[in-house]
């Protein structure tokens, strides 16, 4: 199986017996190590159905992440279905992190970021932080939790 990606590239998720959900590679990010920045969309489609991927890519986005899009083909997690050279807009998504998402009592560490743009600090009480998505890289399979439940899962959750 050739594990190339390139920017468009479509994966189906399976969510269960029943339903699958889509995400798209749109761009790497410099700076945040160079990683794949994907697009989930947020409609379910049953697993059967064959939708048209331009119609997909058109469709209400759930979020914005960090992630490996070969490591997540690697471990099954999503199948590459094709590519979509419409790649939306990229200039409106921010990223946020934080210097050390294990300590809550330090309020001050956090920063945002557009793709390949360096970081800016900004107070833990700005509306760009509180719309910005979370920036680390994340695991594939916390994507797939992720389009699973709704939610993220570990430390991370407590600074959405």
């Amino acid at each position: 199986m050739n594990m190339r990606t390139i920017i468009g590239d479509v994966f189906c998720v399976k969510i269960d017996g029943n339903c699958k959900k889509y995400l798209q590679y749109i761009i790497s990010d410099l700076t945040q190590l160079n990683s794949d920045v994907v697009r989930v969309f947020k409609k379910s489609y049953p697993i059967n159905e064959e939708p048209d991927l331009t119609e997909v890519v058109k469709g209400n986005i759930d979020f914005y992440a960090h992630c490996s899009t070969r490591i997540g083909m690697k471990r099954g997690l999503w199948e590459r279905v094709g590519n979509v050279k419409d790649v939306g807009e990229t200039r409106h998504i921010l990223f946020k992190t934080k210097g050390d998402y294990t300590n809550k009592d330090i309020q001050d560490d956090w920063a945002i970021w557009r793709i390949n743009e360096d970081p800016i600090h900004v107070d833990v009480h700005s509306i760009e932080l509180k719309q910005a998505y979370l920036g680390v890289i994340f695991q594939p399979e916390r994507i797939v939790y992720r389009l699973k439940t709704g939610t993220n899962y570990g430390v991370y959750a407590k600074y959405d």
